[in-house]
């Protein structure tokens, strides 16, 4: 019986989808999801999935955010840290517009912040991933929260990447990306492949970053950070994933 595992990172209004039969790996695809549960409830029906988006949310925030994410900032260090951002209480996440977030975000944290305008765009990714848990639980076994830039410096020995992704070093910093990912153990063709049409090349190599996390999970070898993890107000786990440390 095939054991497929997806990676799924957000993107344009949609989710790039990676999806590999971890018992046939050259059996893989690549695909545009409007929704997470499209992907879950997709033929393969995936067994673990890496998401790249924050599952479990405070009511309220305290002490620049939740464990996951302050934990996830000491293991980046004073290197990409800042791409870990606060997540807002759950009534900003769910709030119609960006200034009622920004009231709802002061009311619940302290001390207080505001998310920025670029953590108020992924409200919608947050939101799709938190409802689907919350009305179908028995997911929690599937879906799991990753960070690409935590799994690409595992991966690399837990040592800084050379080349950012975006910027005048992207081609380099994506071929690292792609060699990292090679050296985990995906098949060449996969991660040597295009994304979706309207995908970014990072986005797809983000998604397949998520792939591996959600394999190391599924054997057992992954690592939450923090260690154990922690549960918000409805049970949904507070905890970041990393891959397993390369031998």
């Amino acid at each position: 019986m095939a054991r497929w595992i997806a990676g799924l990172d957000g993107c344009r209004g949609a989710w790039a989808g990676v999806l590999l039969d971890l018992d046939d790996p050259e059996r893989h695809r690549s695909a545009l999801f409007a929704r997470v549960a499209d992907c879950l409830d997709a033929p393969e029906a995936p067994v673990s999935v890496g998401i790249d988006v924050p599952i479990g949310l405070p009511d309220r925030v305290s002490g620049g955010g939740r464990t996951a994410d302050r934990a996830a900032r000491a293991y980046l260090g004073s290197h990409g840290r800042a791409s870990v951002f606060p997540v807002p209480p759950r009534a900003a996440i769910y709030a119609e517009d960006y200034a009622a977030a920004k009231a709802l975000s002061r009311a619940g944290s302290a001390p207080p912040f505001a998310p920025s305008i670029q953590c108020f765009n992924i409200f919608p990714y947050i939101r799709d991933a938190d409802r689907l848990l919350r009305e179908r639980p028995d997911l929690l076994t599937r879906l799991h929260e990753v960070h690409p830039e935590i799994a690409f410096r595992r991966l690399n020995g837990g040592r800084p990447l050379a080349a950012g992704k975006k910027g005048p070093q992207r081609q380099a910093g994506l071929a690292e990306r792609r060699a990292l990912l090679t050296a985990a153990g995906l098949p060449t063709a996969l991660v040597a492949s295009a994304g979706p049409r309207g995908v970014g090349a990072d986005d797809h190599l983000d998604a397949i970053a998520g792939l591996v996390v959600a394999r190391d999970h599924l054997l057992g070898t992954a690592t939450p950070l923090p260690d154990p993890p922690e549960q918000d107000a409805h049970g949904l786990p507070v905890v970041i994933w990393m891959p397993a440390a390369p031998a």
